[in-house]
């Protein structure tokens, strides 16, 4: 595994007084690697590479560009189980959620090479006679890419691969908390032919690295996964100076749970989204809004669920849940089961670390009932294995308890009334929308994101984040012969 990080195609070690060390969450006591962490002027050094690679990438053929992706794709085909190992160590995903992870960011890999064969237009007719006009879409020039750590594989993925499909130079700097697996998918590009300057990662601090990328007039687009108040921030200044930018941020995404539900479906979906990666994820399930006839049976079926999990390191294949990532998300966790008990919500299951499992950042998967939609634990993002339960009587109380909440990424419905869903897809303020099924997924080839304080900016994934990376231009053609041409406003 290379410690460093990559410029122009070859990896070094920055001549910093700082190591990032990253640490396995399973076991603090297991360093996996100690990263030197870039500065300013490494990152300006990335910049000056990529700008000079910019033209050469953004002349080479969409198809082209296109089989280097998928050349990426069969590299990390090959090297799936590595991936997957390594992300589990150092995030702590159990294995077959890091496997799960590995497959979600090959399928967008090998999206993404099918649009270098697209990069779409439109022809449109004109309001002139003799006049063809038509657009294109043309790369940005260098764009940086700002990961956060939950998913250390994916994500990365779905912001390089649409940003390089497009024809555009990349500076990534990924989370400090997961560089491993970020290395790898660096070693994966190299592999697969990327140019040297096409593609640069820079390990090191947001208020450093990531500063540097948002201030540089060089970088035209930020992409943006994290927190509210960094995404909040980083928005401002990137956009004052011009720069598009897209910033994917928090979740607080609830379960609407009616009468009519098939209950057993509803319980795996939840137990699921709730407790899945430890609850790490944008799209967990953080909020039950039940149904008073059936919030018991639901309440039984979700703790004897939970109660069944199996908690350890990820990489013993026996276990269901893992570790929080760090000591800080592990106290964050606790720290909001403790104000849950305060505000008089009732704790029916876990709450605490578990002896058992040594110095590692585990939290029991907890559950709380009584939860009154204006307490903190049913609107704030935890993103830990807790999960708030309360009930609404009819759908319009419901959509109000899930409505009210500054987020708006995902939410789900359980229900067999074709009445009620629809009015439940017209009324809820979410970017994506599931019925029968878990808060969680997305695929290649659909729009990801969120409205209110969970997103600004366009859509990822999909054509949308393709388009992006992407500035639109319109050709005008007059084949009249003529020296004057009419023209209509």
């Amino acid at each position: 595994m290379n410690t460093g990080s990559y410029v122009n195609g070859k990896w070094f070690h920055p001549k910093s007084n700082r190591l990032v060390r990253n640490l396995n969450p399973a076991d603090p006591d297991d360093v996996i690697g100690e990263f030197p962490a870039a500065t300013a002027e490494d990152v300006q050094q990335a910049i000056d590479h990529a700008q000079a690679a910019a033209r050469g990438w953004r002349k080479t053929p969409g198809p082209e560009r296109g089989r280097v992706l998928w050349r990426a794709a069969d590299i990390a085909r090959r090297r799936a189980d590595e991936i997957a190992r390594t992300l589990s160590r150092e995030e702590g995903k159990v294995l077959k959620e890091a496997k799960g992870e590995v497959m979600k960011g090959i399928s967008l890999l090998e999206y993404y090479a099918g649009e270098g064969f697209r990069m779409h237009g439109k022809t449109l007719p004109s309001e002139a006679r003799d006049t063809f006009t038509y657009t294109l879409r043309r790369a940005l020039g260098v764009v940086g890419l700002i990961a956060p750590w939950n998913f250390p594989w994916a994500i990365p993925v779905w912001k390089s691969a649409p940003a390089l499909a497009a024809g555009n130079c990349v500076i990534f700097k990924p989370a400090e908390l997961t560089p491993a697996t970020a290395s790898l998918l660096a070693e994966i590009y190299a592999e697969a032919g990327l140019p040297p300057g096409v593609f640069n990662m820079l390990v090191g601090s947001g208020s450093v690295v990531g500063e540097a990328m948002v201030h540089s007039p060089v970088l035209r687009a930020i992409s943006f996964t994290g927190s509210n108040e960094v995404g909040g921030a980083l928005y401002a200044k990137a956009a004052q100076r011009g720069a598009k930018v897209t910033c994917e941020m928090g979740g607080k995404n609830a379960v609407i749970v009616m009468a009519d539900a098939d209950l057993d479906k509803a319980a795996v979906a939840i137990h699921g989204g709730a407790f899945g990666s430890t609850g790490q994820r944008c799209t967990a399930t953080s909020r039950v809004i039940a149904s008073p006839s059936i919030k018991e049976p639901l309440l039984e079926r979700l703790v004897e669920a939970a109660k069944r999990i199996k908690m350890g390191p990820g990489l013993d294949e026996t276990v269901d849940m893992g570790p929080a990532v760090d000591e800080k998300q592990w106290k964050t966790d606790l720290d909001y089961i403790g104000i849950g008990r305060r505000e008089g919500a009732r704790l029916v299951l876990g709450g605490n670390k578990p002896d058992h499992l040594g110095k590692g950042y585990f939290v029991e998967p907890t559950i709380f009932d009584n939860v009154a939609p204006t307490m903190r634990i049913f609107k704030e993002e935890i993103f830990g294995p807790v999960l708030a339960i309360t009930t609404a009587h009819n759908l319009d109380e419901a959509l109000s308890f899930a409505n009210g909440v500054e987020y708006g990424l995902t939410t789900s419905i359980f229900t067999e009334s074709i009445d009620t869903i629809m009015n439940f897809v017209e009324e809820v303020e979410t970017g994506m929308v599931h019925v029968n099924e878990p808060t969680i997924g997305g695929e290649a080839q659909l729009p990801f994101g969120g409205t209110k304080a969970t997103g600004v900016g366009e859509r990822e994934m999909a054509e949308e984040g393709l388009n992006f990376f992407t500035e639109l231009k319109t050709v005008f053609i007059n084949y009249s012969g003529k020296a004057e041409r009419l023209m209509i406003r």
